[in-house]
């Protein structure tokens, strides 16, 4: 059988060989009887990620490359990989050496004795204080309408040829890989695992690409925003109709309640805040409305090697 293996790279050089070696390595070792396909997919890197695509071309024909005109972002390269895989099973892997190779004849394993979909789900993580932090609330965020997720998420995956075909007919824009895969419901296996410290280069993935990942999942494949818009006004509703009868209750005793222009401030502030966020809530929905009618691709394809 044939294992794919599809790699999105974005300023990887010097790394991008190193991994070639490991999972060639694994394969000659331990999955000698599996023939294996690598797809890179260069996200528009500025450095010489590309050149060492086509060194490594040159020596192995089972590596194909692919590149964009720009950088159109991680999960863009990962749906151009996944087009051009045509393994019986296909796996999702970083080219930062930070996703070990060594779990992969277990997830061929677990693939063999059923399992349609093999997720290798972090545990913990070799990175900063803060990325932790913000990780751990960003999945728990998403947990509450997908509790199906790992805590620590997951890249790192297996997926039968099946599966991947249903994947890959999903066409929408601003789409959340780990939701999109779960929501298919076939047969699911995990394999939990520490993500290893990066060595080489450094991590392109800066806090405004994590906060459009983050709202892309929330927004795409869960109702929270449109249920936190419903609760904030019904409980806004609620606090009105409590604050007006003390308003009835304090004339009818013949009292001023609340005297000064501080309180009307303060509920003015609050309301007004509230409703530009839900204004900013539905205007996020909006806009992705507008991207679908658009039907503007992923991502814009310049060569394949």
């Amino acid at each position: 059988m044939k294992i794919s293996f599809v790699i999105p790279v974005y300023h990887n050089e010097g790394a991008i060989s190193k991994t070639y070696e490991k999972l060639v390595s694994v394969f000659s070792k331990d999955l000698p009887e599996h023939e294996y396909e690598i797809v890179f997919v260069d996200d528009g890197s500025k450095d010489g990620s590309l050149r060492e695509i086509l060194s490594l071309k040159e020596r192995d024909p089972q590596v194909k490359g692919v590149t964009f005109t720009r950088n159109f972002g991680q999960m863009a390269a990962m749906l151009a990989g996944f087009k051009e895989a045509t393994g019986d099973a296909i796996i999702n892997i970083s080219a930062d050496m930070q996703d070990p190779v060594e779990l992969i004849p277990q997830m061929i394993e677990k693939w063999q004795t059923g399992s349609e979909i093999v997720i290798c789900h972090r545990t913990d993580r070799s990175d900063s204080f803060f990325s932790k932090l913000y990780s751990r609330f960003a999945y728990g965020v998403l947990r509450m309408a997908l509790p199906q997720i790992p805590p620590g998420g997951f890249d790192f995956v297996l997926m039968d040829r099946k599966v991947m075909d249903v994947f890959n007919a999903i066409d929408v824009r601003h789409r959340f890989f780990q939701g999109d895969l779960l929501w298919t419901g076939y047969r699911t296996s995990f394999i939990p695992y520490v993500r290893l410290k990066r060595t080489i280069g450094k991590s392109q993935y800066n806090f405004s690409k994590k906060l459009k990942n983050f709202l892309d999942a929330v927004l795409d494949a869960s109702y929270l925003p449109i249920r936190f818009i419903s609760m904030a006004g019904l409980l806004t509703s609620f606090l009105g109709v409590l604050y007006s009868a003390s308003i009835v209750v304090s004339w009818l005793r013949g009292e001023t309640p609340f005297a000064g222009w501080a309180p009307i401030m303060i509920a003015i502030l609050l309301i007004g805040g509230l409703i530009m966020v839900m204004l900013g809530v539905i205007g996020e929905y909006i806009w992705r409305i507008n991207e679908e009618v658009r039907k503007r691709p992923n991502y814009v394809i310049r060569d394949k090697f």
